[in-house]
């Protein structure tokens, strides 16, 4: 058992090591646009224009009542196929093709652009209508209010919840394998089903996600504890 496993460690090693830089390079990407996507959507549901505050909240229900698996099959096959019969109905010849990783950061953006408001939007309905008042008093319109004295503060509060979704995020990466983006499930899943070595390619691929979580997780407690010290 122990030849067999450091054979598997030896071999799937070096190439999970390049699948750590796919998962990396798409978790970042991903929650930068999920961090955009959520901003954007919680100060429209805060808007006081109600069609636009409904819509989102509909939409919000949409992401959240399907699976995110079910989303990245719709974004890879079903948005080209949309987007080339529109197209084609105007008279237009297109053949638009996504790439797996570009369908799975506009998955992440989406999805978690959608939990991620409503933490958003929470953590701006708990700031001080005292601070809009006195920006408001200071002379500053109300974009100016939202964007230097409520939304500043408001992310801030956030980055502690915001540093349990990047962890979640890491691991969901796995669920990419299915639109064969070559991450680290994909290339455990290749390695096994040639070498038959499957118990020790799943544990030496289950250590590399607690190698890449365990410290982020850390890191958001250490955060979060700093954050407390300042307040």
């Amino acid at each position: 058992m122990e030849i067999h496993f450091m054979k598997a460690l030896n071999t799937l090693g070096p190439d999970l090591l390049r699948g750590i830089g796919i998962v990396v390079y798409i978790t970042l990407a991903g929650f930068i646009c999920a961090l955009a996507v959520a901003l954007l959507i919680a100060i429209g549901r805060l808007s006081k224009r109600r069609v636009l505050e409904r819509i989102l909240g509909i939409f919000i229900e949409l992401v959240r009542g399907t699976p995110l698996l079910v989303q990245f099959f719709y974004i890879y096959y079903v948005v080209p196929m949309l987007i080339n019969g529109i197209t084609g109905l105007l008279g237009y010849e297109t053949n638009l093709q996504l790439q797996a990783a570009t369908c799975g950061i506009i998955g992440f953006a989406i999805n978690y652009g959608c939990y991620m408001s409503e933490v958003i939007r929470s953590a701006i309905l708990a700031i001080d209508p005292g601070q809009r008042e006195a920006g408001l008093a200071l002379g500053f319109s109300e974009n100016q209010v939202l964007f230097h004295f409520i939304i500043p503060p408001a992310l801030r509060n956030s980055i502690p919840v915001f540093g349990n979704y990047l962890v979640m995020l890491i691991k969901d990466t796995s669920l990419l394998a299915m639109i064969s983006v070559q991450e680290l499930l994909l290339r455990t899943k290749t390695f096994a089903s040639q070498t038959f070595l499957t118990v020790e390619a799943y544990t030496i691929l289950a250590l590399v996600y607690l190698v890449i979580s365990i410290p982020l997780s850390q890191l958001s407690r250490i955060v979060e504890r700093r954050l407390k010290q300042i307040r």
